[in-house]
């Protein structure tokens, strides 16, 4: 299971205005923001940022000023792979380590579309023994064992929400990185990166 909400795509024409800085070609800029405040990039520009995506990372910097911001909620087994992406990435997590005692454990906590009965049943069984050391924390905050039977049993089916920042660049490396995997997640995440506006365009440049 993976879930992607909230997502915001900034500085647009900052970065369109930089990628004309080496040839100093700003009077030929004829992007403009829409009604819904949407950038939308004119003839002139998309042709020149298409040229640029196309041409290789030295030349495509204009794309890493791109900003994308988006809140992904995903098992901690996903979250293992996407931290393979640190470099231009920043991301802030819920915690477990200080609010996993604070709500009552669910089936819905952990991604469990793709199990069978049985694992149904082992999922709901550790579910409920995880529920059952955490009303013994909650009614003494000092019996330590507890927590660290919860902290050491979680399974990485566990879902987590992040606030991602990554910028185009990045997308481009996870897309093509990650769209053909057997982890369903990344199916979902790369059909989200097909959703940005100009994706078909700055992002999908191999296809």
């Amino acid at each position: 299971m993976l879930k992607v909400e909230r997502t915001s795509v900034m500085n647009f024409e900052n970065a369109i205005r930089g990628a004309r800085n080496p040839m100093n070609s700003w009077a030929r800029m004829d992007s403009a923001y829409d009604a819904e405040g949407d950038y939308i990039l004119g003839e002139n520009d998309l042709d020149l940022a298409k040229r640029l995506a196309h041409a290789g990372s030295d030349h495509r910097k204009f794309l890493r000023q791109i900003f994308v911001s988006v809140d992904i909620t995903a098992p901690l087994y996903w979250w293992k792979e996407f931290d393979t992406y640190k470099v231009g990435t920043v991301a802030n997590s819920t915690s477990t380590m200080h609010k996993i005692h604070a709500k009552e454990f669910a089936r819905d906590d952990f991604s469990h579309d793709r199990l069978d009965a049985g694992g149904l049943a082992a999922l709901d069984a550790l579910i409920a023994y995880l529920e059952s050391e955490r009303l013994k924390f909650v009614a003494n905050k000092e019996d330590r064992q507890s927590w660290h039977n919860i902290i050491q049993l979680l399974p990485s089916s566990y879902n987590q929400m992040r606030t991602v920042t990554m910028n185009y660049e990045n997308l481009i490396n996870i897309y093509y990185a990650r769209r053909t995997h057997k982890l369903a997640e990344w199916h979902v995440l790369c059909d989200w990166i097909l959703s940005l506006p100009y994706a078909r365009e700055l992002i999908c440049i191999k296809d």
